[in-house]
């Protein structure tokens, strides 16, 4: 029997042109400071469509939020917050915007130095202000999730946080507000929402088919559309919509209730983008496919089940029907136009020690389901993806 809580307050206002109903849910007397990275949410009309659907409440925009948000922009943010008594805060953009959002909502009213918000894995969040979020960029799942990641590039640390105090009270996803983005950010949302999806399902067998056929069927989606999306001459709303949906639905708490989780995969790929900025999609894709190799003893019942009912992988030994699924999941990462290995950008074995002498800084030394994936397996691992 399957124990588990599922808490999801967010309210998502799906479709085309819903950014129009934003002021039915930011108060009429809100002060709201919109968050948003660089230029192109301008361009686009975006914000002008945000700042129409605000009509008379005050408001101001804050911007050059970074992929991979860092902490220094964030607390720029949090002062001016501050300053200027703003109590609702608008998020516009993709998962790096949005996490710096959730953060910058509990760093504001945060007694103390707001690290230890991130230090803490977000357990000492009492408090945020309210927010909502406008989606621009499906990748992470932050819309609708309670987490986020931030970086501190003068230590070097990309560190997680979650809290019930950070989920979003709103989010708008617009397909049609990802015809603009670079076909490689498409493909870096197909892959995050991919990863995402197996860490909480590639694990081992706990009596929960209702929640493994979820994320097969996630799975199995994003497998269909990602080559798709990236040969299209045009964007099709259907296939945009698609995937925004499912990367929406990888990581919104649903189909890892109750059952174990994994993220090895991200806690390392988290140290390969703080010291080397590649983007966090691609630092997923260099690790999983040498991940899943070194686990493929404990992983195996779970192995065997995603190559035949992802990939419909039936014949062979139990041995070469894993191999063959790992084979088709670095094969997918490398259709989609992502490289798979360390070398694809420019680093070798020299990274491999700063690495995980990260990984030991930062206590990520019991990682996976299982909490055995120690300093010497993450080494294994990094080896194996060169």
């Amino acid at each position: 029997m399957l124990n588990f809580d599922f808490q999801n307050p967010t309210h998502i206002l799906f479709g085309k042109d819903r950014i129009a109903d934003i002021g039915k849910h930011v108060p009429a007397d809100a002060r709201v400071l919109i968050l948003v990275g660089g230029a192109s949410a301008e361009k686009t009309g975006t914000l002008a469509e945000v700042r129409q659907a605000l009509g008379g409440r005050q408001h101001s925009t804050f911007s050059g939020i970074e992929p991979n948000p860092s902490f220094e922009t964030a607390m720029k943010a949090v002062q001016v917050v501050r300053e200027q008594g703003f109590d609702f805060l608008l998020a516009v953009g993709g998962g790096s915007v949005i996490d710096a959002t959730k953060f910058i909502a509990a760093a504001a009213p945060f007694e103390g130095d707001p690290w230890k918000i991130l230090t803490s894995w977000g357990a000492d969040i009492t408090q945020a202000l309210p927010f909502g979020t406008v989606l621009t960029l499906p990748a992470t799942g932050s819309e609708m999730n309670n987490g986020g990641v931030i970086t501190r590039h003068d230590i070097g640390a990309k560190r997680p946080f979650r809290s019930n105090k950070v989920f979003p009270l709103f989010s708008v996803l617009d397909p049609a507000k990802t015809y603009t983005l670079p076909m490689s950010q498409i493909a870096n949302g197909v892959v995050d929402a991919f990863v995402h999806t197996i860490e909480q399902y590639l694990t081992y067998p706990v009596n929960a088919p209702l929640q493994d056929r979820f994320a097969e069927s996630l799975l199995q989606t994003l497998a269909e559309i990602g080559p798709r999306l990236l040969s299209a001459p045009e964007p099709v709303y259907d296939d945009r919509a698609t995937l925004m949906w499912s990367a929406t639905l990888a990581l919104n708490g649903l189909i890892g209730s109750g059952v174990p989780q994994d993220w090895a995969t991200h806690m390392i790929g988290h140290e390969l983008t703080a010291l080397h900025n590649i983007d966090h999609a691609r630092t997923l894709a260099i690790v999983l496919p040498s991940m899943l190799e070194e686990r493929r003893v404990p992983k195996r019942d779970k192995l065997l089940q995603y190559g035949e009912r992802v990939w419909g992988i039936t014949t062979g030994t139990d041995d070469e029907r894993i191999t063959a699924a790992i084979a088709r999941t670095r094969a997918f990462f490398e259709t989609m136009g992502i490289g798979t290995r360390l070398k694809d950008y420019g680093l070798g074995a020299e990274v491999i020690d700063v690495v995980v002498h990260q990984l030991e800084e930062h206590g990520m030394t019991q990682l996976g389901e299982h909490r055995d994936i120690t300093p010497a397996v993450s080494r294994r691992i990094l080896e194996a993806a060169l």
